[in-house]
């Protein structure tokens, strides 16, 4: 009798405590897609506007494309990706403010960023106006080395986007204000295939009109993510411009150049590919690839991860990532079948040429497969971003991308008849090599250490707000 009862109420709280993690599980869930759900939304529509130029330039020379996916596939990726990387900095810093009520700090990071950023980018500028030298010393044909050149200098207004609209949404989703971000992206998508339409086929501009589209309608997000912030829509976190911003850089600047390289981009290996099927193949791929990979949930993460760490809860933080992470697998996995399925269909997205069909038919497996990975290495990579751990993931990266996966490809896109396959399967290599190594820097991380460097990390960098200052004072 006393066995039975027993295990009745050993039954009985099995019970409650699997209804307790469901609530749980649901409750981060919810908390998650707060963030994530914006951010995916802005994230691919800005990306749309880039599939978008790339379709309508498609359709007007064969040699214009080309040229357009190899600026787009090795400087504007390379370029985004740094600064991806160099705001991430901010990422850390205003997550982990919010977290621990340091509301008027998240401001003075966002300037901060804005003066690194924009200091970077205009350090980059070269491989955009030297951008037909760059191409010929490593290898592309004369016609498109000649033709991206001047692709290349249409881009740097649009570029120039990027040191505001990637650090802003930082700031806006670290306060869970992002939302606005969402529907500017759809307003600012919405407005660039008529607008492109408009430029391209009705006044007969061509390339510069699509160009223009793509420029012009990515500045019209900025504008408006202006018109919010300072319209005192954020009234805690945004207290003018401030002097204060250009105190303590150097430190602010080492996190960022960690997490630049961090970010760094792997698909180096793929600029000395030339024009033709493979070109065209090529930024099929990678446009396609690119998108998956920020609809991933790792991306955002890193928000989750610095709110409770400035909120001193480590117990918190470890469960988060759990979600996290079963939530990303599930995504990443119904994109995996997904390019299975329509793997040739999605070619005629950017062209009319049935042996391009054909050859991205062929490497739909490969695709599935980077899809599938980017499910996982992200949110391992945004945990690294949330507790500031970006030099040490800067290794990683450096070691997996530039010593394992790289040279793979090289070896097997060059050596061996694969080509293209090779290079792709170097790159998954890379990934493969990077996810291991997250996973075991993931899994020996003290989350309650990361918690007192992130009050160290805030106490260096603090600044009295106003109202403090007027208290104090009196």
């Amino acid at each position: 009798m006393d066995n039975g009862i027993q295990t009745k109420l050993l039954r009985h709280d099995e019970e409650e405590n699997e209804g307790d993690l469901k609530e749980r599980v649901w409750a981060e869930s919810k908390k998650i897609w707060r963030v994530a759900l914006p951010g995916v939304i802005s994230r691919v529509c800005a990306f749309g506007t880039i599939v978008v130029t790339q379709s309508f330039i498609g359709h007007i020379s064969d040699m214009d494309l080309a040229a357009y996916a190899l600026v787009q596939t090795l400087s504007v990726r390379f370029v985004n990706g740094i600064l991806l990387g160099m705001s991430s900095a901010t990422e850390t810093l205003c997550g982990q403010a919010f977290g621990a009520g340091q509301h008027h700090m998240m401001g003075i990071y966002l300037q901060r960023s804005w003066i690194v950023d924009f200091f970077t980018l205009t350090v980059l500028l070269p491989i955009f106006i030297f951008a037909t030298q760059l191409y010929r010393l490593i290898g592309e044909d004369e016609g498109i080395a000649v033709a991206g050149g001047y692709v290349s200098l249409w881009f740097i207004p649009f570029v120039y986007n990027f040191v505001f609209s990637l650090t802003i949404q930082m700031f806006l989703q670290a306060q869970l204000k992002n939302m606005v971000i969402a529907w500017l992206s759809i307003f600012q998508f919405g407005i660039h295939i008529p607008l492109s339409w408009l430029l391209v086929y009705k006044l007969g501009y061509g390339l510069p009109g699509a160009m223009i589209a793509l420029s012009t309608s990515s500045w019209f997000l900025v504008i408006g993510e202006f018109i919010y912030i300072f319209g005192g829509w954020c009234p805690l976190s945004w207290k003018g411009f401030t002097v204060a911003a250009f105190k303590d850089l150097v430190p602010v600047v080492k996190l960022s150049i960690a997490s630049g390289v961090m970010f760094g981009a792997m698909v180096q290996c793929c600029a000395s590919l030339t024009c033709g099927i493979h070109g065209k193949c090529r930024s099929c791929h990678f446009c396609l690839f690119h998108m998956l990979e920020h609809q991933c949930m790792g991306v955002y993460d890193n928000v989750r991860v610095a709110n409770e760490l400035g909120r001193g809860n480590a117990k918190a933080t470890k469960f988060s990532i759990k979600v996290l992470l079963g939530t990303s697998i599930a995504i990443g996995t119904f994109f995996f079948v997904l390019c299975l399925i329509f793997g040739k269909k999605i070619a005629y997205f950017f062209t009319d040429d049935e042996r391009v069909a054909d050859t991205v038919e062929d490497l739909s497996l490969l695709l599935s497969f980077s899809v599938l990975l980017n499910s996982i290495y992200p949110v391992l990579s945004g945990v690294a971003v949330g507790a500031g751990m970006q030099g040490t993931v800067a290794i990683i990266n450096l070691v997996c991308y530039y010593v394992i996966g790289i040279p793979m490809g090289a070896l097997l896109g060059y050596l061996t008849d694969l080509q293209v396959k090779g290079i792709w399967i170097g790159m998954i290599g890379g990934i493969i090599t990077q996810t291991l190594a997250l996973i075991y820097l993931t899994w020996r991380t003290d989350w309650d250490d990361q918690v007192k460097k992130a009050g160290e990390r805030l106490n260096r960098f603090y600044v009295k707000s106003s109202d403090e200052s007027e208290q104090l004072s009196k």
